[in-house]
């Protein structure tokens, strides 16, 4: 043990004077008498004579020697050598996802909270001239304690942390400590977490030492991955739904239903490990709102399920007026089967013998045939486009139609399954920049859709009647997704909701003059109409959003938004034994550096506690010398 104050030593000789007091004191017995003139005298030569006394056994003086050598001690700082998992200036990456909330640790504490654990052990091991930055890896990382020494600041922002419900963007947090390392001669990233990376595993030239602190022992979890409403062709809607198994042993789950509040389904299912479980519901009732769906383990299961934020998904009914399509086609009943059995269409097919229609159209598509002149005004579907037109430039027809890849993130393509289509051939197209493939084969692109000129597009490169898609249950499920896309659309333009900590896009309609959202908890959030699309972002608790559009008169528009947790790198809570990073494989760190361990508050604290027993001796003789004074009295009268 050694110190990081010696100087605070010399404090012990404070000692001296305190047990010169205590020799300076004189003790006299307490008499009562008539006068004092007659003792005068007396006093003035024991004083005089006397000036020392005898030190005694004394409680009090020993406890308050005790109490100096204790605060002696603390302010001198002791320590000891400690092994620590690392030193210089350290980044301190804490994991605060949604998997994070798992529980499943001894005793059934959180991953969350033994992270917070494991980072207060890295600061109670700081060295002389270490530093730590702590980065909370969040939705959304931030920066909550910046580089700093101070053992209680460290403390007291680490005990403040939280975790979300969202997935923790490693990128830009890596990106972060990174940037904040910058420079230091001995630098260092520590993550704290349960190893689940994403994207951020191919992260180049990340700067310094990085070490990890794997949490979490467990892998079973059961999570709703997927739920949705379609109406297929020629039937009421139907609920579409998935129940993964995440962990590595067959578990027994009860899925229920809700329709507006009321319970419509529950069932029993058993779901192999590892695997997923599609669901389709009965008919849903006519003209509802919000389904809510859950999972509820049943009696007696001996299968957990550690992860209890992906056991609740809601959907919304589509909202919004009946749109109005035209369609200018040769005669294609694959597309005018699909746009008669949507639901909120109004379908019109005009004569390619003839010009467009003066009247405007919210949607117009064309298929295999082009407008002469100028595209009109509205948003755009183009199927097998036989020319160029000012959006894009049509080039030569290919036959790689293999390997198809569907892009998942993107909520247009929700529920498309293209692995099963077949496409004979497809048309190249360039000059496209203003749009996003939603499909692509090796040859290129079969689907791309996006916006330009204030209006929505969309291209498929390919004729529908030289490939088996209009056969496939992908067809009515994709032309659904497009049409919910395209504008006009409701207030939100998410069919399938969204995900726990994306943007919200809200377009209100003209003339609107605030918007008003309501978040799962009953708070609400006012945005002003100065643009004409509005972002929120704060969607980091899943649940029913209601949007609200207010003009000078009242209400304009509402929605509702289901936003949800569907989420696999959060919901396979399996910890990882090792990290990916930087083309570096990482294990898990052993405690190789030298830190320190101070004990100053162990001091402080025993210096109290002997404090507060002396203060109870004092005071106990206090009320031991005022009980017998009166007894002295009485025996001085009577004499």
């Amino acid at each position: 043990m050694t110190f990081l104050t010696p100087l605070a030593l010399v404090g012990a000789l404070l000692a001296i004077p305190v047990i010169l007091l205590y020799m300076l004191r004189l003790r006299r017995r307490e008499v009562i008498v008539s006068s004092t003139f007659l003792w005068q005298q007396v006093l003035q030569d024991s004083e005089a004579n006397t000036p020392w006394q005898r030190l005694r056994r004394n409680i009090l003086l020993l406890l308050q020697l005790i109490i100096l050598a204790l605060m002696v001690f603390a302010l001198a700082r002791p320590f000891m050598i400690v092994p620590a998992v690392s030193a210089g200036q350290i980044e301190l990456l804490v994991d605060a996802s949604a998997s994070m909330n798992a529980t499943d640790l001894p005793g059934g504490g959180s991953r969350f909270e033994e992270a917070k654990r494991q980072a207060l052990s890295i600061v109670d091991t700081l060295g002389a001239g270490d530093t730590v930055t702590v980065i909370r890896v969040a939705d959304v990382p931030a920066v909550a304690v910046p580089a700093t020494d101070d053992a209680a600041a460290l403390r007291a922002g680490i005990n403040a942390l939280q975790p979300v419900q969202a997935e923790a963007d490693w990128v830009a947090a890596l990106t972060l400590a990174a940037a904040d390392a910058a420079g230091a001669q001995q630098a260092s990233i520590v993550i704290i977490g349960d190893g689940g990376l994403g994207d951020a595993e191919g992260l180049p030239g990340i700067p310094g030492e990085i070490r990890y602190v794997p949490v979490g022992v467990a892998d079973s979890n059961l999570a709703i991955s997927a739920l949705a409403a379609r109406a297929l062709p020629g039937q009421p809607p139907q609920l579409f739904a998935q129940i993964t198994n995440y962990g590595s042993q067959d578990a027994d789950v009860i899925f229920d239903l809700r329709v507006d509040g009321a319970l419509f389904t529950a069932r029993r299912y058993t779901v192999p490990a590892g695997q997923s479980l599609p669901l389709v519901s009965e008919s849903l009732p006519d003209g509802f709102g919000v389904l809510q769906a859950g999972l509820t383990r049943p009696t007696g299961s001996r299968v957990p399920d550690y992860l209890s934020a992906d056991d609740t998904a809601w959907a919304v009914a589509a909202e919004g007026g009946a749109r109005r399509v035209l369609l200018m086609t040769a005669g294609n009943l694959f597309l005018e089967q699909a746009l008669r059995s949507l639901p909120g269409i109004q379908a019109f097919r005009g004569d390619v013998n003839r010009p467009l229609p003066a009247e405007p159209y919210d949607l117009y598509i064309f298929d295999g045939w082009l407008p002469p002149g100028s595209l009109p005004d509205g948003d755009l579907l183009f199927v097998n486009p036989p020319g160029n037109t000012a959006l894009f430039t049509v080039g030569a027809e290919s036959s790689a139609t293999a390997n198809p890849i569907v892009r998942r993130d993107d909520p247009r393509m929700a529920f498309v399954d293209f692995d099963d289509v077949n496409v004979l051939k497809f048309k190249r197209i360039t000059g496209a920049d203003w749009a996003e493939t939603l499909i692509a084969v090796e040859g290129g692109p079969l689907l791309l859709a996006g916006e330009t000129g204030g209006r929505q597009a969309a291209i498929l490169t390919f004729d529908l009647r030289e490939s088996d898609l209009p056969l496939q249950i992908t067809w009515p499920v994709l032309m659904a997704n497009l049409l919910e896309w395209f504008t006009p659309q409701a207030v939100v333009s998410a069919p399938d909701g969204l995900l726990v900590g994306q943007t919200m896009a809200i377009r209100p309609a003209a003339g609107a003059a605030q918007v008003r959202l309501t978040l799962p908890d009953g708070s609400t959030r006012a945005l002003p109409v100065d643009r004409e699309t509005l972002a929120f972002a704060e969607t980091g608790a899943p649940g029913i959003y209601r949007v609200e559009v207010l003009g000078e008169n009242g209400l304009m528009q509402s929605a509702r938004v289901a936003v949800n947790l569907f989420a696999p790198g959060e919901s396979a809570i399996a910890p990882r034994s090792t990290l990916s990073l930087s083309g570096a494989t990482i294990t898990p760190s052993a405690r190789d550096e030298i830190g320190q361990r101070e004990f100053w508050p162990l001091a402080a604290l025993a210096a109290l506690l002997v404090l507060l027993v002396e203060w109870y001796v004092y005071h106990r003789r206090l009320r031991v010398r005022t009980m017998f004074r009166p007894a002295l009295r009485q025996r001085e009268v009577v004499g």
